[in-house]
Protein backbone atom coordinates (compact mmCIF):
# COMPACT_ATOMS: atom_id res chain seq x y z
CA UNK A 1 0.00 0.00 0.00
CA UNK A 2 1.31 3.45 -0.91
CA UNK A 3 2.49 5.48 2.06
CA UNK A 4 1.16 8.97 2.54
CA UNK A 5 3.87 11.62 2.44
CA UNK A 6 3.93 15.27 3.42
CA UNK A 7 0.78 14.92 5.51
CA UNK A 8 0.10 14.91 9.22
CA UNK A 9 -1.13 11.33 9.37
CA UNK A 10 -1.96 11.48 13.09
CA UNK A 11 -4.13 14.58 12.58
CA UNK A 12 -5.90 13.05 9.58
CA UNK A 13 -6.61 9.85 11.47
CA UNK A 14 -7.91 11.84 14.43
CA UNK A 15 -10.32 13.73 12.17
CA UNK A 16 -11.70 10.47 10.78
CA UNK A 17 -12.05 8.94 14.25
CA UNK A 18 -13.71 12.05 15.67
CA UNK A 19 -16.17 12.09 12.78
CA UNK A 20 -17.24 8.56 13.67
CA UNK A 21 -17.56 9.51 17.34
CA UNK A 22 -19.73 12.52 16.51
CA UNK A 23 -21.98 10.30 14.42
CA UNK A 24 -22.12 7.62 17.09
CA UNK A 25 -23.13 10.22 19.66
CA UNK A 26 -26.37 10.67 17.67
CA UNK A 27 -27.33 7.02 18.10
CA UNK A 28 -30.48 6.25 20.06
CA UNK A 29 -31.36 2.77 21.37
CA UNK A 30 -33.74 2.10 18.46
CA UNK A 31 -30.92 2.79 15.99
CA UNK A 32 -28.75 -0.08 17.22
CA UNK A 33 -30.65 -2.68 15.18
CA UNK A 34 -30.52 -0.71 11.92
CA UNK A 35 -28.67 -2.33 9.00
CA UNK A 36 -25.41 -0.82 7.76
CA UNK A 37 -23.51 -0.97 4.46
CA UNK A 38 -21.21 -3.50 6.18
CA UNK A 39 -22.77 -6.77 5.09
CA UNK A 40 -24.35 -8.59 8.05
CA UNK A 41 -23.68 -5.85 10.59
CA UNK A 42 -26.21 -3.75 12.41
CA UNK A 43 -25.29 -0.38 13.88
CA UNK A 44 -24.50 -2.22 17.13
CA UNK A 45 -22.25 -4.65 15.26
CA UNK A 46 -20.45 -1.79 13.53
CA UNK A 47 -19.92 0.00 16.86
CA UNK A 48 -18.56 -3.22 18.38
CA UNK A 49 -16.21 -3.71 15.42
CA UNK A 50 -14.95 -0.13 15.60
CA UNK A 51 -14.39 -0.37 19.36
CA UNK A 52 -12.49 -3.63 18.93
CA UNK A 53 -10.32 -2.14 16.20
CA UNK A 54 -9.57 0.97 18.25
CA UNK A 55 -8.48 -1.08 21.27
CA UNK A 56 -6.51 -3.45 19.03
CA UNK A 57 -4.62 -0.69 17.23
CA UNK A 58 -3.96 1.10 20.53
CA UNK A 59 -2.48 -2.11 21.95
CA UNK A 60 -0.43 -2.68 18.80
CA UNK A 61 1.01 0.83 19.05
CA UNK A 62 2.39 -0.21 22.45
CA UNK A 63 3.91 -3.39 21.01
CA UNK A 64 1.14 -5.67 22.28
CA UNK A 65 0.34 -8.26 19.62
CA UNK A 66 -1.96 -10.44 21.74
CA UNK A 67 -4.82 -11.66 19.51
CA UNK A 68 -7.16 -11.38 22.51
CA UNK A 69 -6.95 -7.58 22.17
CA UNK A 70 -8.76 -7.98 18.85
CA UNK A 71 -11.59 -10.12 20.18
CA UNK A 72 -14.99 -8.46 19.83
CA UNK A 73 -16.34 -7.62 23.26
CA UNK A 74 -19.68 -6.53 24.64
CA UNK A 75 -20.31 -2.80 24.60
CA UNK A 76 -22.16 -3.06 27.91
CA UNK A 77 -25.14 -0.99 28.96
CA UNK A 78 -24.03 2.11 27.04
CA UNK A 79 -22.68 1.14 23.61
CA UNK A 80 -22.13 4.75 22.58
CA UNK A 81 -20.04 5.51 25.67
CA UNK A 82 -18.06 2.29 25.18
CA UNK A 83 -17.33 3.26 21.60
CA UNK A 84 -16.30 6.76 22.67
CA UNK A 85 -13.91 5.33 25.27
CA UNK A 86 -12.30 3.08 22.66
CA UNK A 87 -11.80 6.07 20.36
CA UNK A 88 -10.17 8.02 23.17
CA UNK A 89 -7.88 5.03 23.78
CA UNK A 90 -6.61 4.94 20.20
CA UNK A 91 -6.33 8.71 19.86
CA UNK A 92 -4.20 8.86 23.01
CA UNK A 93 -2.07 5.92 21.82
CA UNK A 94 -1.43 7.50 18.43
CA UNK A 95 -0.57 10.88 19.99
CA UNK A 96 2.56 9.49 21.69
CA UNK A 97 5.83 10.85 20.31
CA UNK A 98 7.54 8.47 17.90
CA UNK A 99 4.46 6.33 17.22
CA UNK A 100 4.96 6.51 13.45
CA UNK A 101 8.38 4.89 13.82
CA UNK A 102 7.19 2.03 16.02
CA UNK A 103 6.44 -1.47 14.81
CA UNK A 104 2.79 -2.49 15.15
CA UNK A 105 2.10 -6.23 15.54
CA UNK A 106 -1.28 -6.75 13.85
CA UNK A 107 -2.34 -10.33 14.54
CA UNK A 108 -5.42 -10.02 12.30
CA UNK A 109 -2.97 -9.77 9.39
CA UNK A 110 -0.54 -12.24 11.00
CA UNK A 111 2.25 -9.72 10.52
CA UNK A 112 3.86 -6.54 11.84
CA UNK A 113 3.89 -3.19 10.10
CA UNK A 114 5.69 0.14 10.46
CA UNK A 115 3.63 2.54 12.53
CA UNK A 116 2.97 4.91 9.64
CA UNK A 117 1.57 2.08 7.52
CA UNK A 118 -0.57 0.68 10.34
CA UNK A 119 -2.03 4.10 11.09
CA UNK A 120 -2.73 4.53 7.37
CA UNK A 121 -4.80 1.32 7.52
CA UNK A 122 -6.67 2.71 10.53
CA UNK A 123 -7.20 6.10 8.88
CA UNK A 124 -8.82 4.86 5.68
CA UNK A 125 -10.94 2.40 7.66
CA UNK A 126 -12.42 5.21 9.73
CA UNK A 127 -13.18 7.42 6.77
CA UNK A 128 -15.16 4.48 5.37
CA UNK A 129 -16.74 3.46 8.69
CA UNK A 130 -17.83 7.05 9.31
CA UNK A 131 -19.59 6.90 5.95
CA UNK A 132 -21.08 3.50 6.88
CA UNK A 133 -22.49 4.91 10.10
CA UNK A 134 -23.82 8.06 8.43
CA UNK A 135 -25.61 5.96 5.80
CA UNK A 136 -27.09 3.68 8.46
CA UNK A 137 -28.39 6.67 10.41
CA UNK A 138 -29.66 8.47 7.32
CA UNK A 139 -27.49 11.55 7.83
CA UNK A 140 -24.86 13.33 5.76
CA UNK A 141 -21.15 13.37 6.49
CA UNK A 142 -18.51 15.67 5.08
CA UNK A 143 -14.75 15.60 5.46
CA UNK A 144 -12.26 18.40 4.82
CA UNK A 145 -10.45 18.27 1.45
CA UNK A 146 -7.15 17.14 3.00
CA UNK A 147 -8.83 14.11 4.57
CA UNK A 148 -10.49 13.17 1.28
CA UNK A 149 -7.28 13.69 -0.71
CA UNK A 150 -5.35 11.39 1.60
CA UNK A 151 -8.10 8.77 1.82
CA UNK A 152 -8.47 8.66 -1.96
CA UNK A 153 -4.72 8.13 -2.37
CA UNK A 154 -4.86 5.22 0.07
CA UNK A 155 -8.04 3.72 -1.41
CA UNK A 156 -6.50 3.68 -4.89
CA UNK A 157 -3.49 1.81 -3.50
CA UNK A 158 -5.54 -1.00 -1.90
CA UNK A 159 -5.26 -4.12 -4.09
CA UNK A 160 -8.52 -5.19 -5.74
CA UNK A 161 -9.57 -8.53 -7.18
CA UNK A 162 -10.39 -11.99 -5.90
CA UNK A 163 -8.52 -11.50 -2.63
CA UNK A 164 -11.35 -9.19 -1.57
CA UNK A 165 -13.77 -12.14 -1.81
CA UNK A 166 -11.87 -14.11 0.85
CA UNK A 167 -13.52 -14.57 4.26
CA UNK A 168 -12.51 -11.75 6.57
CA UNK A 169 -11.29 -9.49 3.75
CA UNK A 170 -11.41 -5.89 5.00
CA UNK A 171 -13.04 -4.61 1.81
CA UNK A 172 -15.35 -6.06 -0.85
CA UNK A 173 -14.40 -5.78 -4.52
CA UNK A 174 -14.66 -2.29 -5.99
CA UNK A 175 -18.05 -1.30 -7.38
CA UNK A 176 -18.68 0.95 -10.39
CA UNK A 177 -18.58 4.66 -9.69
CA UNK A 178 -20.55 6.91 -12.01
CA UNK A 179 -19.46 10.22 -10.58
CA UNK A 180 -20.35 12.20 -7.51
CA UNK A 181 -18.37 13.22 -4.48
CA UNK A 182 -14.82 12.19 -3.70
CA UNK A 183 -16.18 10.34 -0.67
CA UNK A 184 -18.46 8.38 -3.01
CA UNK A 185 -15.42 7.54 -5.12
CA UNK A 186 -13.48 6.38 -2.05
CA UNK A 187 -16.22 4.08 -0.78
CA UNK A 188 -16.88 2.64 -4.25
CA UNK A 189 -13.19 1.78 -4.67
CA UNK A 190 -13.41 0.02 -1.30
CA UNK A 191 -16.48 -2.03 -2.17
CA UNK A 192 -19.44 0.05 -0.99
CA UNK A 193 -22.24 1.30 -3.20
CA UNK A 194 -22.55 5.08 -2.82
CA UNK A 195 -26.29 4.55 -3.39
CA UNK A 196 -26.74 2.16 -0.46
CA UNK A 197 -29.27 0.77 0.42
CA UNK A 198 -30.69 0.85 -3.13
Amino acid sequence: MRMLTNVDLIALDAQAVRASVELADRIRPDDLSRPTPCLGWTVYGLLAHMATQHHGFAAASRGDGDLARWKTRSLGDDPVASHRASAEDVLAAFAVDGVLERTFPLPEFDSSFPGAQAITFHFVDYVVHSWDLAKALGVEIEFPPDVLDAALTVAKAVPDGEMRLAPGAPFAPAVPWSGGSRLDEIVSILGRSPNWPS
